[in-house]
Formats: C-alpha cells, sequence, structure tokens
C-alpha cells in the first residue's frame, strides 16, 4: 500500500486498517524509509516555513533549518529506539514480541501528528495541532495493540501510556543533544571567526 493511501485510512478507519496491517510483513528499516522519513518531513518543513513567513525566526534561516534537522533526526532515532524498546516490552504486557509488528505500532500510530504537522506553517495553530495529533497518535496506537502486538484488553491502556511516555522521552533527549551539539557548534564557530577581527 502506498504511503498516502496508508496515511488516509489509519487515520479515517483505523480500526478496519490495523486489520489490513496484520496482514503485512515489514521491517523497522522499510517503514524507517517509506514511511516514517517522508512523514516526519511535514511537521519539520513546515514548522520552518511558518517561522520563516511569520517572522517568528529571530535568529534567522540558519536556526530554522538546525531545528528542521534536529526535528528530523530526534523523530527518526525516536522511532528506532521506541521500537526496540516497545518490543522488548512485550512480554510484560502479555504482548508479541515481533519487531517488524512494534515497528509497524510504532510508525502508524505516529501519524497523525505527523500530518498534523501541515499547521506548523502557522506556528500557533501548529502547535495546537500537534498536541490534537498527539492525542489521536494515542488513540490510534489503543487501536492498534490488539490486533498488531496482540495485546489483551486489560494491559492496552498502561502498554500505551508506557510506549508515550518512552517515545516523547526519548525524543526529547535526543532533540536537546543534538540541538545543544549544533547550536553550540555555531556558536563556537561565530565566535571564531569574531576572534580574528
Amino acid at each position: 500500500m502506498n504511503l498516502i493511501q496508508r496515511a488516509k485510512n489509519i487515520l479515517l478507519t483505523p480500526k478496519t486498517e490495523w486489520n489490513v496491517v496484520t496482514g503485512e510483513t515489514a521491517t523497522l528499516g522499510s517503514l524507517l524509509t517509506g514511511y516514517v522519513l517522508p512523514l516526519s518531513l511535514i511537521p519539520a518543513v513546515c514548522s520552518f516555513l511558518g517561522m520563516m513567513l511569520f517572522g517568528g525566526m529571530i535568529l534567522g534561516i540558519t536556526a530554522g533549518i538546525v531545528m528542521a534537522v534536529v526535528s528530523v533526526v530526534a523523530t527518526i532515532l525516536a522511532y528506532v529506539i521506541g521500537t526496540y524498546i516497545i518490543d522488548a516490552l512485550a512480554p510484560s504486557f502479555k504482548s508479541e514480541k515481533n519487531l517488524g509488528r512494534s515497528a509497524q505500532l510504532m510508525a502508524y500510530s505516529a501519524t497523525a501528528v505527523w500530518v498534523a504537522g501541515v499547521l506548523s506553517l502557522v506556528p500557533l495553530l501548529g502547535w495546537l495541532a500537534i498536541i490534537a495529533g498527539a492525542a489521536y497518535s494515542i488513540y490510534l496506537m489503543y487501536l492498534g495493540l490488539g490486533p498488531v502486538k496482540k495485546t489483551p484488553e486489560d494491559q492496552r491502556v498502561l502498554y500505551v501510556i508506557i510506549a508515550i511516555v518512552v517515545y516523547w522521552v526519548v525524543n526529547l533527549v535526543i532533540s536537546t543533544l543534538i540541538g545543544g551539539i549544533i547550536i553550540t557548534s555555531i556558536f563556537a564557530a561565530g565566535v571564531g571567526m569574531m576572534g580574528g577581527f
């Protein structure tokens, strides 16, 4: 199934689409390149454009590009690390331990956040859309746990909570580390250039 059709179906008919997903075989790598990377570009590019168009970028275009790159890299790393952690936790929630299935759950659940990122063209509206997208992504994950990971009903709420916390903590840590390193490098380069005067 192509990316646009999958995203549309997972957002509009999630119960049906999760059942379709269970009939497919996917790897972490195939989902990363064919689904996660393209969709993670939506909020990154739209945030960058929104900041440029609405003058919210006080630090200029370089900082905007850095923020977009950090967003995509953090999303990808959080997806990969989160997939491994969620898969490792599966037996604790009486769920199927299967890396491909965990990758499907993580990738397709996040669809709402990435698609909502298009509204980041308007910075304030973007934040509200991302929050709404995150809430819907949590619901998508809840719906997907049964068919994709074979998680019993009584284990799903806690599994979703743990999965979401893991994803957001990993994303936050990675964003902070990468962003800090890049910003420090840019600042150090700027100071170094000024030292020659």
